[in-house]
């Protein structure tokens, strides 16, 4: 049997591939114009969406319409118009991925954070989320934030405070209601006002003097 020719390597292909803009779905571009010249690459993802946003903006197609005509979903559409009005085409390459870390919670937000919850302990993730984009102008997932307190609090807190550290992974995690957050708040408070134990003690028991 004749053996079947592998296909020639397309740079294009690979350079898009290289900078992760290889569109994944060509076949879902169905808008006339990559159809009808080869100037219109639906591999091109950056082309693709400047080309979606585009004939909206400029040819008055409606957003669904363009979005399905593009293989993209209306979010996705409102997304690439957002990035290209920030960035410009910049904006409609792909972003970086790396490990989500709360590197947006520094001192300022963690302290704004904890002001909040000392105010109303009642407030849950969500609701510090939306202050946080409020008043400092960060936008944090509810989840970070729970995740961030929790990382802060255990730091701060003796690792022997068993008790304390429990009842603060009930606050903070959201527990079933808020009377359950309440109460969790005042043993917590109750654990916070104790006077610091020593660490070091003598055979009979009495505090030893740490220099």
């Amino acid at each position: 049997m004749p053996r079947s020719r592998a296909k020639a390597p397309e740079p294009k292909v690979d350079a898009l591939r290289q900078v992760a803009c290889l569109n994944a779905h060509p076949e879902r571009v169905t808008d006339p114009l990559f159809a009808a010249s080869d100037f219109f690459d639906s591999r091109d993802l950056v082309q693709v969406k400047y080309e979606m946003v585009r004939r909206v903006r400029t040819d008055g197609l409606t957003v669904a319409k363009s979005a399905s005509a593009f293989g993209f979903s209306r979010p996705s559409f409102y997304q690439a118009q957002a990035s290209l009005q920030r960035e410009g085409l910049l904006g409609l390459l792909p972003k970086k991925r790396g490990p989500r870390r709360a590197h947006k919670l520094g001192a300022e937000a963690l302290s704004f954070l904890r002001e909040q919850l000392s105010r109303e302990p009642s407030l849950s993730s969500a609701d510090l989320a939306v202050r946080l984009g409020k008043d400092l102008r960060l936008q944090v997932h509810p989840r970070s934030i729970e995740r961030a307190l929790a990382r802060a609090e255990k730091n701060d807190v003796d690792p022997g405070d068993r008790g304390e550290r429990r009842c603060l992974g009930y606050w903070l995690r959201g527990v079933a209601s808020p009377g359950a957050r309440g109460r969790a708040q005042q043993r917590h408070s109750r654990w916070t006002a104790r006077p610091a134990r020593p660490r070091c003690r003598g055979l009979d028991g009495a505090p030893l003097a740490v220099p």
